[in-house]
Formats: structure tokens, sequence, C-alpha cells
């Protein structure tokens, strides 16, 4: 899921993106015809999401595109743009079996949150983002630079808002290799761990918080890890360490250099569009936005969280909040507190169906 520490190429600057434009993806005429058929031929509204197979969506010349997508997103920039979704043919909840039906191929879907979900509908749903059960996809508000908690992030877009909501990246190891420069003693501080809250969605057998370094290697490749609101959010919950005031400049110093003009590259997602994240090696935020009146207009994006077939060895340290660090497992995600029996026979046939290993 990561590149080289020696000039890789997902160490990039905004220029860079702006410049080289093999990281957007276009689906023409053709493959979006042919996801409709798919659509068509396998939708059946007495499934739920779980009863469907990847087998059951045959993608046609779409799939050639997407796959070359997810490549780029693993070993490439770690950062894709995907257009032409057929989103203008198709309702709400079809969009949203559409972007589970990629998702299929592409990974298995991890859960997402306390209600173990395992795709979000990301809108407006009036949560207060700054506090500490807040979860930013259910806001409107701006969020800090983060990321997410799996190998890989979809975000299809059904509607965008009436103003605001733009997407932002950055890369985590341009980033890094810049507070290396400038700040060396402040680097190494990134490398120890500090505590993340949970949010309030811990399982039964997990902690409310968990100790994750910022930064860690495996088979020679750098990983990251980043997300201010819920180490901000860790401080608070009885008997976290707290950070001292060296590890808290190093933090704050990282958090503002993912934040520079020059790194942090801005895109709106189009109706019909899929970003695509490697969480490994990019940060993501959003700026915050004003939605439309009408409940048929406001902003709605699918997200789905995958671990994909072909995913490296993650960092040791990686291991408390993914579960399993081994290549080709099924790991990350928010287990949450209904991973019941169905959520394990969905999981078990679809790493199946990849021939991927359950952690």
């Amino acid at each position: 899921m990561t590149t080289r520490l020696s000039d890789p190429p997902a160490a990039w600057t905004a220029a860079d993106l702006d410049a080289d434009r093999r990281w957007v993806f276009t689906l023409d005429d053709h493959a979006r015809r042919d996801m409709l058929a798919a659509l068509t031929s396998a939708r059946d509204p007495d499934k739920t999401l779980f009863d469907y197979r990847r087998e059951d969506f045959d993608l046609g010349s779409a799939w050639p595109v997407l796959s070359a997508a997810l490549r780029e997103t693993r070993h490439g920039r770690g950062v894709v743009l995907v257009r032409g979704l057929p989103r203008a043919e198709l309702e709400e909840k079809d969009f949203e079996l559409m972007t589970w039906a990629i998702g299929l191929h592409a990974g298995v879907a991890r859960p997402q949150g306390k209600a173990s979900h395992y795709i979000s509908a990301v809108r407006d749903a009036g949560t207060e983002y700054r506090t500490g059960k807040g979860r930013g996809y259910s806001s409107n508000a701006e969020l800090d630079f983060h990321t997410d908690s799996a190998d890989m992030v979809f975000l299809s877009c059904y509607n965008k808002a009436a103003s605001g909501g733009m997407s932002i990246t950055t890369s985590s190891l341009e980033a890094y290799s810049r507070m290396k420069r400038e700040h060396p003693a402040l680097a190494e501080w990134l490398h120890r761990p500090v505590h993340f809250s949970r949010q309030g969605e811990e399982a039964p057998d997990e902690a409310p918080s968990y100790p994750h370094p910022i930064f860690d290697e495996a088979g020679g490749r750098l990983f990251s890890k980043w997300n201010r609101n819920r180490v901000t959010s860790a401080q608070k919950l009885e008997g976290v360490p707290q950070i001292p005031p060296e590890h808290r400049e190093a933090l704050e110093t990282f958090d503002s250099i993912v934040r520079r003009s020059d790194l942090a590259h801005s895109m709106w997602l189009e109706p019909g569009d899929v970003q695509i994240i490697n969480s490994h090696v990019t940060v993501h935020s959003r700026t915050d936005f004003v939605d439309h009146d009408e409940a048929a207009n406001k902003r709605l994006l699918f997200r789905l969280w995958l671990a994909p077939p072909d995913g490296e060895a993650l960092p040791e340290s990686w291991r408390v909040l993914y579960k399993a660090v081994e290549p080709g497992t099924v790991r990350g995600g928010i287990i949450g507190h209904q991973h019941d029996a169905r959520c394990k026979a969905f999981e078990r046939r679809q790493s199946a169906d990849l021939g991927m290993n359950l952690a």
C-alpha cells in the first residue's frame, strides 16, 4: 500500500499534482453503460448490501479504468480521482449500491463506527465535530487533516453542497520530509506513540483510546497516521498520559506543515466523481460547507473503507488499530458494537472471493 522511502511517487506537492494529471481517470460512455447494465442486472430490492457478491456485478469496460486507478492509489501518488460514474441516471440508493459494487471488486469493506456499518452516507446530520464523540462525516464542519482507519478510502459523490465542502489532500510523506529537513529533532518525536481517542465507539474488548505513532516503518517503507481531533479528545480521557511539551510541539508543527498551501492540494468532487485515498501515505481534510435547502439536493457522498487483497505488511505498531499487520489480510475499520454474525459471514465470504486471510 505504500512506496519506498527514497523519492517515492507518493511524496508530492500540490504543484506536482497540477502538473501531472495521471492520477485523474475518466470513465467513458461505454464504461458508464456497462456499469448501468451491471446494476440493472444485479439489483434486487429484497437484498441487503451483504447479500450481493462480486460476481453479481460485471463492470465490463469500466473495470480496467477502475483497476488502473486502484494501482495508482496503492503504488503511485496515493490519491486518485475517477470521473464519470453514471450519477444522472441513478437514485440515491442505486448510487450507493454502485459504490458498494465497486468495493466488492476492490477489497473487503470494513466497518466504520459504533453501529458497525460498512458504508457511510457522508452528509450533514447535525453532529458536533469537536466533541469527545463527534464524527466529521456527519457534520458540515471544516475537518482537521486526518487519516481514516483503513488501508483505502473511497468517497463517491452524489450531490455537492451549495457552497464549500472542498476536498483537500496532502502527501504525509512529503510533509514528513519537510519536517525532517526543517525540524529534525522534533521529527523524531513523530515516531513515538501518542494516544488517539476512539470517540466512544470502542468495541467491548477495546479501551477508549490507543497508543499509536504518527510515523513508523515496515519493510523499508514509511507509514503514517494522523488525526488531531482524536489526539485532542484522548487527552481528556481518564488515565491517558499527557503529552509532554516537546512532543506536543512536534505534533503542532507537523499539523501546520500538512496545511501549507504548496503541499495541500484542493479539488472539488463533482456528482459522479470518486476519490480514492491510500491512508498510509496521504492525509485529507474538507472545508466547511453550506447546504442546499431542498432535501433532494443536499450534499451527499458515500464512503467505503477497504482492505485490498494486495495490502502490504504494516508496522507492528499498527496492530492495536488494524488488528492485523500481515500482508493480504482483512484489517482495519472501527468494529463498533454490532459486529454480529451477519457481518462476520460477509467478511468470510468476501475475503474468500478475493483470496484474503481474515485476522
